[in-house]
């Protein structure tokens, strides 16, 4: 049996042409026009005015954070479950992050624990779309309101999601997406930045350029990163772009027929289809061990790695995590449902470019492990 790994890329539209005219034109830096392209088509496709590409999803968090002005001594709250480049600009920039734990059905952030978390230190909370379906965001558009709080959202898992019908990276002060291979929309690695805010966005731009100065280039008058886009990542990024409704379309087909296919085995919790405000794209297809299971997700995916079956685990909670503890961070903090999906939860192939015999394969496989 030839290995199914958990993740293949489609990169058979317009990719190889446009890397071809960065090459034939010599623009293969962030100075190319691809860039400024691509921004702006990105920020059109999720109804925000501006667009500001960078280097990865995890520092555009890094951008947004420092150009919000979140700094010592303010407080963020986020969900516990998610990656950690999360909490982890939160710290970078001398804020303290604040937990709340998972809605056991979605796996999203449980939104009835954010109005006690909210202290006069708050300043932002930051939304995370998990897997494949939105935070449900009216709640937490009415906290923010009400407590005059930020809302940073990041998207990065959520290219052509929609909330209510409005395209998920439209909320909020800020929004930030990824580009990394295993998402909807890859330039291999990169990240965005959307807003609606004509000088946030400058600072962004500002922030990710080194903070040059316009008049003066190489005069500083404080410190900014080179989190800049290469016109040879935008390029792919436009072709990627050009086909999201069908990506997402073919996400929705592969999401779907592992479901009718493993909807049988009583002992895992599938992927819930959809809510009252957004039908799952299936960013990834994440089952959950159910509590009878004798063994844990890092059983399982070794069982399913000797039929070379490749997997990869969830999220580690931001609260278990050693750096942090080190820090002095979360302490007595407990979070059950995301310590248990945490344990208990893995994705299975599901890239844009499986094939339905692998799918077929993958959920015989899991059938027979698990009968």
């Amino acid at each position: 049996m030839k290995p199914i790994p958990v993740n293949e890329i489609l990169l058979d539209g317009n990719e190889k042409k446009y890397l071809l005219e960065c090459i034939e034109t010599g623009w293969i830096s962030s100075e190319g026009p691809f860039v400024k392209q691509f921004e702006e088509q990105f920020a059109a496709r999720v109804g925000r005015r501006y667009g500001i590409a960078v280097s990865n999803g995890s520092v555009a968090l890094d951008t947004a954070i420092a150009a919000l002005g979140i700094g010592a001594g303010s407080e963020v709250i986020l969900p516990t479950f998610t990656i950690i480049s999360c909490a982890a600009a939160i710290v970078r920039a001398g804020a303290i992050p604040v937990v709340v734990d998972s809605e056991p059905h979605t796996w999203n952030m449980n939104i009835s624990q954010i109005e006690e978390k909210i202290t006069p230190r708050t300043k932002a909370i930051m939304v995370v779309h998990i897997y494949g379906l939105p935070v449900d965001m009216a709640p937490i558009l009415a906290l923010a309101s009400k407590y005059g709080l930020q809302i940073i959202e990041d998207a990065a898992e959520m290219h052509g999601q929609t909330y209510k019908g409005v395209p998920c990276g439209s909320f909020g002060a800020i929004s930030t997406f990824s580009f990394y291979p295993n998402k909807h929309v890859t330039t291999g690695e990169g990240g965005m930045l959307v807003t609606d805010d004509e000088e946030l966005a400058a600072r962004c731009r500002s922030l990710r350029n080194l903070c040059f100065q316009p008049q003066k280039r190489f005069v500083h008058e404080e410190l900014g990163w080179n989190f800049r886009m290469t016109n040879l990542q935008a390029a792919l990024g436009v072709a990627q772009l050009e086909r999201l409704a069908e990506f997402v379309a073919r996400k929705r087909s592969i999401g779907q027929r592992y479901t009718e296919l493993l909807k049988d085995i009583s002992c895992l919790d599938l992927p819930i289809a959809k809510t009252d405000y957004a039908e799952n794209i299936y960013w990834v297809y994440g089952v959950v061990l159910k509590d009878e299971v004798s063994f844990d997700a890092e059983e399982a995916m070794q069982r399913l790695a000797t039929y070379k079956i490749g997997t990869r685990p969830f999220f580690w909670c931001t609260h278990e995590q050693p750096v942090f503890q080190k820090m002095g961070l979360f302490n007595n903090v407990y979070c059950p449902v995301a310590e248990r999906i945490a344990r208990r939860g893995f994705y299975i192939p599901s890239g844009m470019a499986i094939k339905s015999e692998q799918i077929e394969q993958v959920a015989i496989t899991i059938g027979e492990i698990f009968s």
